[in-house]
Formats: C-alpha cells, sequence, structure tokens
C-alpha cells in the first residue's frame, strides 16, 4: 500500500518560468502553509502574483499561515485525468476557504473514503505530502 494519497508518475508541479511559486513549494517541501500578503493594504491573496490584486502594490511577501479552513465547494471525478490515475478514482477534490486569510481559496484534494459524505462548511485542516523533490497539499476533516 503507497504511503501517499496519489499515485507515483503524476508530473511534478512546477512554479512557472519565472519561480514566482517557489516560495510556497520551498515552504510546503518544510510542512508549512505560505501564501502571499500585501505589504501596502495588507491583502492576502492566493494564487501568486506580481502585484496585489486589491490595491495593486508591487510590495507583496511570504508569510506562513496556518492550514485551517472550510470546504467551499468540492468535485468527485471518476474518470482519471492523467495516466497514472488510472484505477484510482473516484477521489474529492476540495476548495478550501481560509477565513483568516481574507478568504483566500485554494485547491487540493480530500483525504479519506472516496465516496464520503462531503459537506459544504465542513472544517478541514492541511497535510503535507511529500513525494520525490515536492510536497503537496492536501486536506482532512477536522
Amino acid at each position: 500500500m503507497s504511503s501517499t494519497y496519489l499515485p507515483a508518475g503524476l508530473p511534478a508541479p512546477s512554479s512557472g518560468p519565472d519561480g514566482l511559486a517557489e516560495p510556497y513549494w520551498e515552504a510546503t517541501r518544510q510542512n508549512r502553509l505560505r501564501i502571499q500578503k500585501c505589504q501596502g493594504c495588507g491583502a492576502w491573496q492566493w494564487g501568486p502574483e506580481w502585484c496585489c490584486h486589491e490595491c495593486h502594490s508591487f510590495d507583496m511577501a511570504w508569510e506562513d499561515i496556518q492550514g485551517e479552513g472550510v470546504i467551499y465547494s468540492y468535485e468527485r471525478p471518476h474518470h482519471p485525468v492523467h495516466a497514472a490515475l488510472v484505477g484510482h478514482g473516484p477521489y474529492i477534490i476540495v476548495l478550501v476557504e481560509l477565513p483568516a486569510y481574507g478568504r483566500v481559496r485554494m485547491v487540493g484534494n480530500l483525504l479519506g473514503d472516496p465516496r464520503q459524505t462531503v459537506e459544504i462548511g465542513a472544517k478541514v485542516s492541511a497535510v503535507f505530502e511529500p513525494h520525490d523533490g515536492y510536497t503537496l497539499v492536501q486536506w482532512k476533516l477536522g
């Protein structure tokens, strides 16, 4: 049995050609969750951008946050979206809202029984799943 939720063979995530998301991936490899915060107006944001979504300042910083939120939405795919996922469905993808951080929303898998009942508003916490060279953020109830 695998020690990870996702099977081997999936492509590794990328920081993009500009490397903007590297502080996020660096933090996940250390079991920390980090998102951007504007140093001008204090707004939190995810995904990473060069400027603030609120005030358009370029004075963005990366700050560690607590990985606690609520399920905002979810999807239960039954069909594999990648060859490595053949035979591994269904699974649950959740959109998690982080109320303490400006209602930022992040996507990840919900760990546990893929046929479980999913409740909008249920509390979840981040779980760090190490892979070869990167770490994914998954979510668990509670």
